[in-house]
């Protein structure tokens, strides 16, 4: 069943009005501001709009522009879908392209820590909370615990859902751990314990054996056989100073082999999954570039995007020039989500750095 059907009531009560009006949803987050929430550009970029309303039945809407990021998903397969995950004030969705937002309130105020949506079933979707994981098989109407880790300080960091096998889940754990499941998360396995936080797992697009995970400061690593048998990548970053410490990581999708990989050295990027690399260059120097989120357009691998606390950058020609934006927040830019149907459409969410 389609998730619009379970908005629908929502949104035929609901009277959006495009003010600067504000009313308590009973969520915290209101002293650090008005300029946080999510914003989105239909001009990559030259110009922004926060799109923080959340429809009532009052016709004043509530809005989250007061809220910090954790993270922002697109679903696979509806790119005005997404689900935005927020610091100590739970999860929220929007299924028109962010005109309007719906809370998740099943799962309360809690921190999200990852999002994934299940590529063949638009309506089952995980989500990361502390030590445990949560699913949904109703477009988050209700949700059930299919992950908990006995070691309460223990976070998990990331969660992905195979592409081409939607009963395989994959976990990221800060203790350090990919973890595994083949039955769609009612069972799990340790696939390898790389030492140190793994912040972040990638399935090629193109190749759902091909794996890679990012650790915080041992680097990537790539699996050829669904997580089988790893191998180090940190012999062939060696060339560029700082690399194993990560910031993000992206795998095309419209050219395969295509890596763009951000970490304390800059931004490079590998055609061939990994085993060369080769340096984008950066308007800044590489050293004071803190990169925290990059993406590649979906119809073009050319255009690349990336944003720091401050500034928005785009380049349609691989990096050979590029456009600068001054973020449209105060706040730290922290998470990027471009449209694959239209790369003039993405969305930004920001989170403020603590000094």
């Amino acid at each position: 069943m389609s998730k619009r059907y379970y908005a629908l009531g929502a949104i035929i009560v609901s009277v959006i009005v495009l003010s600067g009006c504000t009313i308590n949803l009973g969520f915290g987050g209101g002293s650090k501001g008005p300029d946080g929430g999510i914003y989105k550009t239909v001009n990559k970029g030259e110009s922004w709009q926060q799109r923080s309303l959340i429809p009532t039945t009052s016709g004043n809407p509530g809005v989250i522009n007061s809220f910090d990021a954790g993270v922002l998903v697109s679903d696979p397969s509806d790119p005005v879908a997404l689900y935005y995950g927020t610091l100590e004030n739970g999860m929220f969705y929007t299924y028109d392209g962010a005109n309007s937002w719906f809370p998740v309130s099943k799962l309360g105020r809690v921190t999200i820590n990852a999002i994934a949506v299940d590529p063949q079933n638009k309506c089952t979707i995980y989500a990361a909370i502390a030590n445990k994981v949560m699913k949904s098989e109703d477009c988050s109407r209700t949700w059930d615990q299919v992950y908990y880790d006995n070691q309460l300080d223990v976070n998990i960091e990331d969660v992905v859902v195979d592409h081409y096998d939607s009963r395989n889940v994959y976990l990221a754990t800060s203790r350090g751990e990919a973890i595994a499941s083949s039955d769609f998360g009612r069972s799990w396995r340790t696939l390898n314990r790389f030492d140190n936080k793994v912040e972040k797992i990638v399935i090629a697009p193109a190749d759902s054996r091909l794996i890679f995970v990012a650790t915080e400061k041992k680097g990537l690593f790539r699996s050829k056989d669904k997580g089988q048998t790893w191998e180090s990548l940190a012999e062939n970053l060696k060339d560029f100073p700082d690399a194993n410490r990560f910031r993000d990581l992206y795998v095309s999708k419209v050219q395969p082999g295509l890596i763009i990989l951000a970490n304390n050295y800059g931004l490079i990027k590998s055609i061939n999954y990994g085993d060369d690399w080769t340096n984008i260059k950066l308007i800044t120097p590489e050293k004071e570039a803190t990169i925290n989120s990059v993406a590649i357009s979906e119809k073009d691998a050319k255009e690349i995007f990336y944003i720091t606390n401050t500034t928005f950058y785009s380049t349609a020609d691989g990096g050979d020039n590029w456009s600068t934006k001054k973020l449209p927040s105060s706040r730290a830019g922290w998470d990027l989500a471009v449209d694959p149907r239209d790369s003039n459409v993405i969305y930004l969410v920001v989170h403020q750095i603590k000094q």
